[in-house]
């Protein structure tokens, strides 16, 4: 819709520059339409792109897909599983190990969100340790 919004108005904008003899600034408001096409189609395909982290059991699951669908899988046990954090105030990043294997998760979060989100995995490992398997 908002494109559709965006093409009438131009449309029209081009329309009057037509009729005022600037022709040439027509061109330039279509490629106006078209560069927020590509951004639209751009920022869809990256909401495809996911990754999510599950604890089930006595395996953390960390399944990664990519804008084309592609999936990849880790799993550790999560009782040896731990979570590092390793940055400083401007980058980071957020590893899960266990055994020798390592992955780098939370890619897309900012930095700020990096920390939080390394300091809530902790946790939730923790309690899955403790917690009683039949639950």
């Amino acid at each position: 819709m908002l494109l559709i919004a965006v093409f009438a108005i131009n449309v029209v904008a081009s329309i009057v520059f037509v009729l005022a003899g600037a022709w040439p600034v027509a061109g330039f408001l279509g490629l106006d339409v078209l560069a927020i096409y590509v951004a639209f189609r751009l920022s869809y395909a990256q909401a495809a792109a996911y990754e999510r982290i599950t604890i089930a059991g006595a395996s953390v699951i960390v399944e990664r897909a990519d804008q084309r669908g592609r999936r990849l899988e880790w799993r550790f046990p999560s009782y040896w599983a731990s979570v590092r954090f390793d940055g400083d105030e401007t980058r980071g990043t957020v590893t899960l190990r266990s055994h020798g294997n390592a992955v780098e998760v939370g890619s897309y979060l900012s930095h700020f969100e990096r920390q939080a989100f390394a300091d809530v995995l902790r946790e939730a490992l923790r309690v899955s340790k403790t917690s009683d398997p039949g639950t």
